[in-house]
């Protein structure tokens, strides 16, 4: 048997984690003396306060971990627990990418023009123009690859022949910024003439006036060009008329250095 100090040094677990894991019967001792309460591990728990120290290592909680041992021998229902993890750490770590990108971005800034950040707005007018659309509900912005691959699959069949511009876009129906199930429609101007397909509906759209700057980099800037696009608005006695959209004249698709991508973010207005 050993006492509590010498299984702490072995299982590298300090002795306050180890009381807490006897009052949550996560890690219970072999034994405890009926008169002096110190408590008393086996060499055969060892192995038990490994898998304890891993799955902590990966990230899961205390109460996760418990649930997680009492299936440890079930290969599939362990191996379904580790495969949530690793889905709920790869969103964080492209959650943590983004913030390393706005934070390298405003390093890089710092003491440079001061018109380093603005962005060039024009009023233009969008021609009537024949799309493809596909418009759904998806989980969050982010997710806006799963329309285009729905798209394409979609359309593939038809050898859909693309405009030039092919003006490949995404609007934002929603009223409001929403962190989940974001409405987005998705087009892209096609020539010729084609069938709706279960998802995919084409269509003529009509002209309309925008306000639009573009920009080259990664998405991150897109906060600070809505605000260029609105002070703009907001001096030029326009208002907005309709929801935003983002055509995308170097996109995901084509490349994978972010700051290759470039985005032209447009506001429909109306003069006040």
């Amino acid at each position: 048997m050993l006492k509590i100090g010498d299984f702490s040094k072995l299982s590298r677990i300090s002795i306050r984690m180890l009381r807490h894991y006897d009052e949550i019967g996560l890690l219970v001792p072999e034994s405890i003396d009926e008169f002096t309460g110190y408590r008393y591990y086996s060499e055969a728990q060892l192995p038990l306060a490994n898998r304890i120290n891993s799955f902590k290592d990966m990230g899961f909680s205390l109460s996760v971990i418990s649930e997680i041992l009492k299936v440890y021998n079930d290969s599939e229902a362990l191996k379904k627990y580790l495969l949530l993890k690793q889905a709920e750490l790869e969103e964080q770590r492209e959650k943590t990418c983004r913030q390393l990108r706005i934070l390298e971005t405003t390093i890089n800034r710092i003491g440079k023009d001061d018109n380093v950040m603005e962005y060039s707005v024009v009023l233009k007018e969008m021609p009537q123009r024949y799309v493809a659309s596909l418009r759904k509900t998806i989980p969050s912005y982010d997710k806006e690859g799963m329309l285009w691959e729905q798209m394409m699959r979609e359309i593939a069949p038809q050898n859909v022949k693309y405009a030039t511009p092919c003006n490949s876009m995404a609007i934002f129906h929603d009223k409001e910024y929403k962190e989940h199930d974001v409405d987005v429609e998705i087009q892209m101007s096609v020539q010729g003439s084609y069938k709706n397909t279960e998802n995919v509906v084409f269509k003529t759209v009509a002209p309309i006036l925008v306000a639009s700057a573009t920009f080259k980099g990664s998405y991150d800037q897109i906060t600070a060009v809505n605000e260029a696009v609105a002070n703009w608005v907001r001096d030029n006695d326009y208002e907005f008329n309709g929801p935003m959209f983002n055509i995308y004249h170097v996109s995901p698709a084509q490349t994978q250095n972010p700051d290759e991508l470039v985005t032209e973010v447009c506001f429909p207005v109306k003069k006040k």
